[in-house]
């Protein structure tokens, strides 16, 4: 009672992405949806049916967004429904504007028992932006500590509609969500294209397979993409043959066409990553389209780190790593850097510490890569009193001369959290240096704090922080607003007078101190003793803050003398002596790679 791929009249399709902040049952609901319109039978059905990956399955969210074609009949009329299930963390928000470029409407999930999330509001003002008709439901009715009634007001007074308006379902029993689907037939628009005109499809996503190659997803907003055919990529000039086009419903699905409205793939046998760019507009070579299409705003990596192979020689399966999973998501962006400590490596810019997690759990999980990860830090702007200004994107790169004047990222935060909450949440803003721009107040017991924060601040244990002090019950969610002059300092690490780039940091000069002090002493508890006495200082510039000793080994020289003399046992410690001192003056301290491991990855969780 379907209709086809490539012959679905366009009044019969309707696009639409469900978002919500992470947790909120974005994947159940996906699932009862998928068994619903029995795309999936009972006996191959599973939780999370659409996340693919062991990762997404095994901490239960989203990373990846996933299309999937439904069918459905209202009053016995056959529709198609693309839909499109999104990640809800804010690491993950490019994902999220990605998939909305493809719909035309979005279901706004909201668990009953929790109510509205920062990210919830940042997915709503993302899917106004995309223009998008928005169909509010609260989901999880059935938890016996729901507050639907309470929860649909805020939810109607947030979005500006009726209380009646808001839907009801429990993903987890299915109870509600055919209505849910109905009203999707009923209030999302059709998709808008010309199907005589020359093709125009828009690359919302791509993965890589090792057996076919690149496969590239697509949304179809004018003409026609059929099998056989060449077609074009308009950023690259790239021609391509079409081997296969399909929909994914859930499994790929081969097809002879894709048309005006349709959500669909395209294979091409292309093993170059670099062919299918996210964003990038495929047309047909033989009638080529004049104007591509408007794209993605590029994400802006928020926070960098260095990763390095433990072995020298994997440093070339790092860089195809990196290259395959850059296809399979478009907002990680490398390049490559070298350290003294660590050897060849890459830079790494990363959205957010959870995206950094993820991508270091798919490299050694996906490609068998053992890594080191120095600690993340953001990018500053140096300029010196020479007139020269600086991109700070490492520590190494700090300039030695005189400093003018250094600016730092910052970033507009918003928090929600009950309102009990409000007191400490404001003394951890004001302990990160963040400036308070506003409270709103959602319901007589929620609250909203809108913080401005340097960047630096939020990247290393802020949102556990956070968190530990609201119970778990706040929700953080923050975008780029610019750059802010800043007292920060350089703070280098010497091992016996020597400087290891890799545990250098930039940090605002009141915590320096600190910094200086709990990286001196963790590494004097994991650098193992040598032959000689190891000095391990943290300085800034030329002035030394903080300092430990490693004992030196001392091996007994008196132990082959049986009594005699006493001027003969003098004679051989004043010869140890010398010895020492020469060993000192000449003498590299080896720090093993586990020292660098559990310094560096340490740093992130306790550095307070």
């Amino acid at each position: 009672m379907t209709y086809s791929p490539g012959s679905t009249d366009p009044s019969a399709i309707r696009n639409f992405s469900i978002i919500a902040h992470i947790d909120h049952g974005k994947s159940t609901l996906a699932d009862r949806m998928l068994q619903l319109t029995g795309v999936v039978d009972e006996r191959t059905m599973r939780a999370q049916y659409l996340d693919r990956m062991d990762i997404e399955r095994e901490r239960g969210i989203t990373i990846k967004s996933q299309a999937v074609r439904l069918p459905w009949e209202v009053d016995s009329t056959p529709y198609v429904l693309n839909m499109i299930d999104t990640p809800g963390h804010v690491d993950f928000t490019y994902e999220v504007s990605r998939s909305l470029a493809a719909c035309e409407g979005a279901v706004l999930l909201v668990d009953a028992a929790q109510g509205i999330e920062a990210q919830t509001l940042a997915n709503l003002y993302l899917a106004l932006e995309a223009d998008l008709t928005i169909i509010p439901v609260l989901n999880k009715i059935d938890l016996p500590g729901a507050y639907p009634d309470k929860y649909a007001a805020e939810l109607a007074h947030v979005i500006g509609c009726k209380t009646s308006d808001v839907l009801r379902v429990s993903a987890k029993t299915g109870d509600g969500v055919e209505h849910l689907l109905d009203e999707i037939v009923r209030q999302i628009p059709p998709p808008q294209g010309e199907a005589n005109a020359p093709a125009r499809a828009l690359i919302f996503d791509s993965v890589y397979d090792s057996y076919r190659g690149v496969v590239t997803y697509v949304r179809v907003v004018d003409g026609e993409l059929n099998h056989r055919e060449r077609i074009l990529m308009m950023s690259t000039k790239a021609t391509h043959e079409v081997l296969e086009v399909g929909v994914i419903s859930p499994e790929p699905t081969k097809a002879d066409a894709l048309g005006v409205g349709e959500v669909g793939y395209l294979i091409t046998g292309v093993k170059d990553v670099r062919q299918s760019r996210v964003g990038d507009t495929v047309t047909t070579s033989n009638k080529p389209a004049k104007d591509a299409l408007a794209g993605y705003r590029h994400p802006k990596p928020m926070v960098y780190a260095g990763i390095y192979p433990i072995e020298g020689s994997d440093y070339p399966v790092l860089r195809e790593a990196l290259e395959k999973l850059q296809l399979n998501d478009a907002a990680l962006v490398f390049e490559p850097e070298t350290s003294a400590a660590l050897g060849f490596g890459f830079r790494v810019g990363f959205l957010g510490l959870l995206h950094m997690e993820i991508i270091r759990e798919r490299l050694d999980r996906e490609f068998n890569l053992d890594i080191i990860s120095t600690a993340p830090n953001v990018v500053y702007r140096v300029l010196t009193e020479d007139g020269v200004e600086h991109t700070v994107m490492n520590p190494s790169e700090f300039p030695n001369g005189k400093i003018a004047q250094i600016f730092e990222p910052i970033v507009k935060a918003s928090v929600l959290a009950p309102a009990e909450f409000i007191g400490t949440l404001m003394e951890l803003c004001q302990q990160r240096r963040g400036t308070q721009t506003g409270m709103d107040y959602l319901c007589e017991d929620r609250v909203e704090l809108h913080y401005v924060l340097p960047l630096a601040e939020i990247v290393f244990d802020f949102f556990d922080n956070l968190k530990s002090r609201t119970k778990g019950y706040a929700s953080l969610d923050y975008e780029d607003a610019g750059e802010q002059e800043s007292e920060l300092v350089k703070v280098d690490i010497l091992l016996n007078s020597e400087t290891v780039d890799a545990f250098s940091a930039i940090v605002h000069k009141d915590k320096a101190y600190n910094y200086g002090v709990e990286m001196a002493s963790r590494l004097r508890k994991l650098i193992p003793r040598q032959q000689f006495e190891v000095p391990i200082q943290a300085a800034i510039g030329s002035r030394v803050i903080a300092r430990e000793t490693i004992r030196a080994i001392r091996k007994d020289v008196l132990a082959k003398c049986y009594g005699g003399d006493i001027t003969r046992k003098r004679k051989l410690l004043e010869k140890q002596k010398e010895g020492k001192k020469r060993m000192k003056m000449v003498g590299r301290v080896e720090v093993p790679q586990e020292a660098f491991v559990a310094a560096l990855s340490t740093g992130e969780s306790e550095k307070k």
